[in-house]
């Protein structure tokens, strides 16, 4: 199987529009989603035009959602460097991510295969605002109080694991895979994702910023109601727990960055003696394993699934 490699870039004018869009496309990543879309059509079919517009468009929509998301958790860094509004302003990062959602349409709008256009944009529609949900659910669980398990790992399914499923089932799809098949590749990207983003979660209090990209902690200083935190406050003491309720309180935002540091120290501390890592851990392994399964159902040879 060959590796493709996109190096995505969008020339148009006018250029304090496009600039931004550039600047964050260039800034790399992953790829994992547009690779995993280019590697799902090639268990059915050699990859062709539409394969590479379907992963353009889901790679340039998830960058969308990060320069919108950088706003909303007022992030510094992207990727290791300044993001989009601490680089360009507020006004443009908006603009350009507004820019950004409607070029990943016009990838899919601009399919080879015509009649595949409506049924991909309308699973494209559906788990693009899903990605939106969850990041509702995401911004209301900081200043809730109440936030279950159940609640957190379906706002991770949303906000970032269906987008995964999309980009896999799209390219699906576009060649010419069977119902069943799309749906399993759906499943195992959701699953896979839930699984990454419990890996994000430990990265972000247990990782290291120079390979992380962005700074350790910062989970905890937005009061995010990650899994870390819901574990831990369900096997705190009564001491630990009130610790935790005082320093994730709304209202008790940090003063300096002494006091920032002091909160991360803090929280990750009882995260450590509850060695809630371990749980996050097994749970992310559990998730991956149930997202293999439904790569096993796919009715291809195993020998085309090995990549």
């Amino acid at each position: 199987m060959k590796i493709t490699f996109i190096l995505i870039c969008i020339k148009k004018e006018p250029v304090n529009l496009y600039e931004p869009i550039n600047y964050l496309l260039k800034l790399g990543g992953k790829r994992a989603r547009p690779a995993m879309a280019l590697m799902s059509h090639e268990l059915f079919a050699p990859l062709n035009e539409d394969a590479f517009k379907i992963a353009m468009a889901i790679e340039v929509f998830h960058n969308f959602t990060l320069m919108h998301d950088d706003i909303i958790d007022d992030a510094d860094a992207r990727r290791a460097k300044q993001s989009v509004h601490v680089k360009y302003s507020t006004n443009t990062a908006i603009l350009s991510g507004d820019g950004m959602m409607i070029e990943a349409y016009e990838f899919v709008a601009n399919l080879d295969q015509k009649e595949l256009i409506p049924e991909l944009f309308s699973r494209f529609n559906r788990y693009a605002l899903g990605v939106c949900y969850g990041q509702q659910y995401d911004m209301d669980f900081e200043v809730r109080t109440d936030v279950t398990i159940d609640e957190y790992i379906e706002m991770i399914r949303l906000k970032t694991a269906v987008l995964l499923g999309c980009a896999l089932s799209m390219a699906a799809i576009t060649a010419g895979a069977s119902k069943e098949d799309v749906e399993h590749l759906q499943k195992f990207g959701e699953n896979v994702g839930i699984a990454f983003q419990l890996q994000d979660d430990l990265l972000d209090t247990f990782g290291d910023a120079k390979t992380f990209g962005k700074r350790i902690g910062g989970d905890i200083l937005q009061n995010k109601k990650s899994y870390l935190y819901l574990k831990a406050f369900e096997l705190a003491d009564e001491e630990q727990k009130q610790t935790l309720k005082e320093l994730y309180n709304p209202d008790n935002v940090p003063k300096s960055l002494e006091e920032e540091e002091f909160k991360i120290s803090t929280v990750k501390a009882i995260f450590e003696k509850l060695v809630v890592q371990e749980y996050a851990t097994q749970l992310m392994e559990a998730y991956n394993h149930l997202g293999i399964s439904h790569l096993d159902a796919v009715c291809v040879s195993e020998d085309a699934k090995k990549p």
